[in-house]
């Protein structure tokens, strides 16, 4: 009987699916520096990661027992994949499971930023007793989405689901990736109707400068594919979201951008220094918060769970 270990844990619906396959399933959390002596006593044969366990180099040379390593997610540079690969290892991911619920956080914070919900979170509870109306007043210069233009960089998966919502809300799209030319979307408008819609892709100067709201939508990267001088070039009071990986906006430039008032709001769910990020971009009054839980609903953690079931099964089965 295969052995595997969820050590970020997996939904009880994947562990339902799993022990129909007949493996034993452990979602015990292991601490990372004590995990390769779990697997190792334990005889783990199949390691389940997200975003919080890393697998690298040693911990692969060091566990002869595994087989599988899959990832919860789409974003693999918390594993070695390469490297585990050449020594025989399945190196699994769930790139489609996810996609619907990142989108719908980007559009939670864009929401949230053009209404200032983020803020105003914060200050009811402190003021609204005693400054209930200049609170109102502050909160009252709000905008629309419908007719704005969102800007995507980076067209996969996640990037069309977000144009699909932005489209369905009446937003103009303009998107950016190097390796497609062009996009056939199919938007769901309920009761089984469907619209077919075909997106071209811009440039990333287009994008950068005609969007009144970027997101980005790409895996990480060596260096930040927006900084300072991508800034410069934006809307005046434009929004930038990432709910890709820290790292793809450079910080610094972004809270220079807020300060100086090239951006009207940020909307973050992760971090360059994850999971200690800086306090000064936690403590931003014009930066929208989550703690990088872009595929963290029900529904999506139930489709890769079964998904990761699935790809488990086909190899050890």
């Amino acid at each position: 009987m295969a052995k595997i270990l969820a050590n970020d844990g997996i939904s009880a619906l994947g562990v339902k699916d799993l022990e129909s396959y007949g493996y034993e399933v452990s979602t015990t959390n292991v601490a990372q520096e004590q995990l390769i002596n779990h697997i190792n006593e334990n005889q783990i044969d199949v390691l389940l990661v997200r975003s919080a366990t890393t697998v690298r180099k040693d911990l692969i040379d060091a566990c002869s027992s595994l087989k599988i390593i899959g990832r919860g997610g789409v974003g693999m540079d918390n594993i070695d994949v390469d490297f585990a690969r050449k020594r025989g290892l399945h190196v699994i991911n769930t790139p489609a499971a996810s996609s619907l619920s990142v989108a719908e956080l980007v559009f939670a914070h864009l929401y949230g930023g053009v209404r200032y919900l983020f803020d105003s979170n914060r200050n009811m509870p402190l003021e609204g007793d005693t400054n209930f109306k200049a609170l109102k007043k502050n909160y009252a210069g709000g905008s629309e989405l419908r007719g704005k233009t969102m800007g995507i960089i980076g067209f996969g998966r996640i990037g069309q689901e977000t144009a699909k919502i932005a489209l369905g809300v009446g937003m103009n799209v303009i998107a950016h990736d190097p390796f497609i030319e062009k996009a056939a979307l199919k938007i769901a408008l309920g009761n089984d109707v469907t619209v077919d819609y075909i997106i071209l892709m811009a440039s990333f100067e287009t994008v950068i400068k005609d969007a009144d709201f970027i997101s980005l939508h790409v895996p990480a990267q060596d260096k930040p594919v927006i900084g300072k001088k991508e800034f410069a070039k934006m809307k005046k009071g434009a929004g930038v979201i990432n709910a890709a990986r820290g790292g793809v906006i450079d910080e610094e430039a972004l809270l220079d951008a807020l300060d100086n008032g090239q951006l009207s709001f940020a909307g973050l769910d992760t971090f360059v220094n994850e999971p200690k990020p800086a306090m000064k971009v936690l403590m931003h009054p014009k930066v929208s918060l989550t703690p990088h839980i872009g595929a963290a609903t029900k529904e999506a953690q139930d489709r890769i769970s079964t998904e990761l079931a699935q790809q488990i099964h086909a190899i050890l089965g």
